[in-house]
């Protein structure tokens, strides 16, 4: 049995939320973050803070990356090549542009160090309570040998084939969830505009046909404005250009991801991006400013 050790590299919203869901179950965990405060406060839930990046990989076999984008996972790769080994495992949950993902795997590959790109479904809070996804892209053995990892952090954990596929699968459901997102923002944006009272028309959404789980987790911090952050708003924006650039790619217009965008691109600009993506609802109150 391989040693509940591991070493965590970005221990932002979701980094973090993994870290304490490994210490809760006694894992030996030592990470990294650029951000001092996150490395401090790791160090306060019980895990062990490294000096850089290095260290982390030269402390475990199993690495878990927890970064913005593609390019970020890029440069930590770079920083750490002198310090991987081979069986080593990384187990990748950033969302980013499924081919470089699939490039870092085959690069690593022929250095003997295991990839899975573990894309997650869910946010840091769904993360704090165990009940994410994890879609996993990589060589079948390299996915068997952490099912113990993704016992600790997850609900459900799928292998869905080569390098890259867990974030072709992410890019799907972020799709989807984020136009759930957005045509509940419209809905509640839409029924205060008429004098409809806000938690009278969650709640008959809530009850109705037009159900999606996206009212649970978002419905409440639409109508409270409290957008403190669970997943924010800028890293969806920086996915749902990653989807529409997929659609390019295999030659599949996405209309309404374009719109979406350009409802998340209102929103930033209004300087909302670091908030939680529920605060997309904010964006249909700027254009209807705009529009006075």
């Amino acid at each position: 049995m391989r040693e509940r050790s591991v070493g965590v590299i970005g221990v932002g919203l979701m980094g973090t939320a993994l870290s304490r869901r490994l210490l809760a179950a006694a894992w030996r965990l030592t990470g990294y973050d650029l951000d001092p405060a996150r490395c401090e406060e790791l160090a306060r839930l019980g895990g062990r803070a490294a000096a850089d990046h290095a260290e982390v990989a030269a402390c475990a076999d199993r690495l878990l990356l927890s970064l913005p984008t593609a390019d970020h996972v890029e440069d930590v790769l770079r920083q750490v090549r002198g310090a991987l080994r081979p069986g080593q495992i990384i187990v990748d949950t950033t969302t980013g542009d499924p081919q470089k993902m699939a490039a870092f795997g085959a690069d690593l590959f022929a250095r003997g160090v295991g990839y899975l790109d573990a894309a997650i479904s869910g946010s840091s809070a769904d993360a704090s309570r165990g009940e994410i996804i994890v879609m996993a892209g990589g060589r079948r053995e390299t996915f068997d040998a952490c099912e113990d990892l993704f016992a600790t952090l997850a609900r459900g954990w799928v292998h869905l084939g080569d390098w890259g596929s867990g974030n072709r699968m992410k890019l799907v459901t972020n799709l989807v969830l984020g136009l759930n997102r957005a045509a509940l923002a419209e809905g509640l944006a839409l029924a205060g505009a008429m004098g409809l009272d806000a938690e009278t028309t969650l709640a008959i959404l809530a009850q109705s046909a037009a159900y999606s789980r996206v009212m649970d987790s978002k419905g409440r911090k639409m109508i409270s404005g409290d957008f403190t952050p669970q997943a924010r708003l800028s890293q969806h924006l920086k996915d749902v250009r990653l989807i529409l650039a997929e659609g390019d790619r295999h030659g599949r217009d996405l209309p309404l991801s374009v719109v979406h965008r350009q409802l998340l691109e209102k929103a930033q600009s209004a300087g909302f991006g670091d908030l939680d993506n529920s605060v997309i609802i904010r964006a249909f109150e700027e254009r209807a400013r705009d529009e006075e």
